[in-house]
């Protein structure tokens, strides 16, 4: 199963994505027999959820999208993405989410046909992002000084039919570089000192120029590097962090504007009228949703009621500092 083309028909040895809420989603290969928890022994492949259990060779010749009955409620088989990959992925290491993985390849300025260095790969989710953007004609190089993290990143990639346009290496870059000269057009570094990659990544990005960028979660790094990106002749640094602000929509009251109330009018103040408990009573104006507050014998303000995106008042704190920098064209 690609992630970054598209079909209809759910096969055998498919990835789908399970989706039961939005806070869990479950990646699912599609075969009829799968390995026992101990290893040593075929059975058949049920798949077990808080809803109930699925048998997961019923997914064979159903569409994608389908609404799957479990045996206490339902899910829905939908098309693997490199997003919904993000949000269900194992963790072998803290990873990228959308928010910032957007900004990276925005600012990188990818499109199909580039030629991008990634260090280090990790769980592979900005990886999947990068793939699709630079397929079919580009493609990822991504360096990991962790073996196991590199094997188990290269199997996932063949398993989602990603292996013609990504090529894992197992290396420690800090000390020996990329091994590759004149051949990107964007770097993205994520590792514990940026900086001592930054003469490498020079290397390796194109005479015609390229762009890099370094995540890094503290300012101390993003100083060090910024210093080095500088000192390698880099220009146009900058350094910004994304959060995410969410709105959720709600139905509020507000006062509604009377151009006929004057606030300086000696006829409106009360203050020697205190209003009675009945004259505090809200009165229907006659329209849905205006009611209108009486205090004595003046029309103090008029409210109406709207459904309005408030946003929350706590949101998703820090997660990492993107550093962007541009390398100029060599023309000697």
């Amino acid at each position: 199963m690609a992630l970054h083309g598209f079909k209809e028909m759910i096969e055998e040895n498919d990835t789908v994505m399970l989706y039961i809420n939005f806070s869990t989603i479950i990646p699912i290969k599609v075969s009829e027999t799968t390995m026992n928890k101990k290893g040593d022994k075929e059975v058949e492949n049920i798949y077990q959820t808080k809803y109930g259990a699925l048998k997961v060779s019923d997914l064979i010749g159903k569409k994608f999208g389908h609404r799957v009955d479990l045996s206490k409620g339902f899910a829905y088989a939908l098309h693997p993405s490199p997003e919904l990959w993000t949000k269900s992925l194992p963790h072998r290491t803290q990873i990228l989410y959308s928010t910032d993985i957007a900004m990276i390849i925005l600012q990188l300025e990818l499109k199909p046909g580039c030629v991008v260095i990634e260090s280090g790969t990790g769980s592979g989710s900005l990886s999947h992002s990068l793939i699709r953007t630079i397929a079919p004609s580009g493609h990822l190089h991504t360096y990991d000084f962790h073996q196991q993290r590199s094997e188990k990143a290269r199997v996932e990639f063949d398993e989602h039919g990603l292996k013609d346009f990504v090529t894992c290496y197992h290396k420690d870059v800090c000390e020996e570089g990329f091994g590759l000269e004149n051949t990107a057009d964007a770097v993205f570094l994520d590792l514990p000192h940026p900086w001592k990659v930054v003469p490498h990544a020079k290397k390796s990005l194109k005479r015609s120029g390229g762009r890099l960028c370094s995540f890094s979660p503290c300012i101390e790094q993003v100083q060090e590097t910024c210093e080095q990106l500088k000192e390698n002749g880099f220009k146009e640094v900058n350094t910004i962090e994304c959060l995410l602000r969410e709105f959720q929509v709600r139905k509020i009251t507000l006062p509604e504007f009377d151009p006929e109330f004057d606030p300086l009018d000696e006829k409106n103040d009360n203050s020697d009228n205190l209003p009675s408990e009945q004259d505090n009573q809200q009165k229907e104006d006659g329209q849905k949703g205006m009611k209108r507050k009486h205090t004595g014998s003046s029309i103090m303000e008029a409210e109406k009621k709207f459904v309005t995106g408030v946003p929350l008042t706590s949101m998703p704190g820090h997660t990492g500092y993107l550093t962007f920098a541009t390398l100029p064209p060599i023309l000697s």
